[in-house]
């Protein structure tokens, strides 16, 4: 719905000045030298390559299935990089889920362009590389680095929107319906600071094992969603191949929670 008043950039833009307003009342929790690569990884490159792929005939409610794939670049990123070797279990996982990435790409065409898919794998190709990066930043306040972080994307973002959208850009903004600017106020309010506060409250409260696997539940969200909202379809390829990604996720995220449950027990 941003998409319909706000190109890409404009939309990753005004999201990421909404969600950064809380700046002045939290202390910065970590130096910009750790600020800077994590949020252009985590948030610029995560949503610009996402917000360009559903504006690019990527569907949402298909978007919000194929960019959990991050999961499993955040476990191939991180044996490269922290030396973390996956268990056989993530391994089947993550095979289970490019095979339904396989039959997803099958159904190109239409209402999902190659485009579309391939901004949509980029988006969570840079979520994983910024989990990676958030893995080695020392224990902090959840909510002060979401919302530190959230000044660097509008920089990248802008200088992006006046690359692709000219000087016509602002004007653009600012003859965008209600109805646009109450997307951008949920995107920056509601699936920035708050849900952010709230999932960071929860892994403080709770071991991680028990709070990640309820992520999986947001795929399914989007694309329930998005039937209602804009009536997106399914064909049996497609459902089939969102049923293994799906499948593949859970496979792989509740394999690497047994493990750190574990982990947890031994200490």
């Amino acid at each position: 719905m941003g998409l319909d008043s706000f190109s890409p950039p404009q939309l990753a833009a005004l999201r990421f000045l909404i969600a950064s307003t809380p700046v002045f009342v939290l202390a910065r929790p970590a130096p910009w030298r750790v600020l800077v690569p994590l949020g252009l990884a985590l948030f610029a490159g995560q949503f610009l390559f996402q917000f360009f792929g559903i504006a690019n005939c990527m569907p949402p409610g298909l978007a919000s299935i194929v960019v959990q794939t991050q999961a499993f670049f955040t476990i191939l990123f991180a044996a490269i990089v922290l030396r973390e070797r996956p268990r056989r279990q993530q391994l089947a996982g993550i095979a289970m889920a490019f095979a339904g990435l396989g039959l997803i790409a099958l159904t190109i065409g239409g209402d999902l362009s190659g485009a579309g898919f391939v901004l949509t794998l980029g988006s969570a190709i840079s979520w994983g590389i910024g989990n990676v990066l958030l893995k080695r930043v020392a224990s902090v306040d959840m909510l002060a680095l979401m919302v530190w972080l959230s000044l660097v994307p509008p920089i990248p973002s802008l200088a992006l929107s006046m690359l692709t959208d000219g000087r016509a850009s602002f004007h653009a903004m600012a003859r965008a319906s209600w109805l646009g600017l109450a997307a951008v106020l949920y995107l920056g309010v509601i699936a920035t600071v708050v849900a952010y506060a709230i999932w960071g409250r929860l892994l403080m409260r709770y071991p991680a094992a028990t709070v990640t696997p309820f992520a999986l539940l947001a795929p399914v969200v989007g694309a329930y969603s998005s039937s209602v909202a804009f009536g997106e379809r399914f064909d049996g390829r497609r459902l089939t191949g969102m049923a293994f990604v799906l499948l593949g996720v859970a496979v792989t995220v509740l394999g690497g929670a047994g493990r750190e449950s574990s982990s947890r027990n031994v200490v």
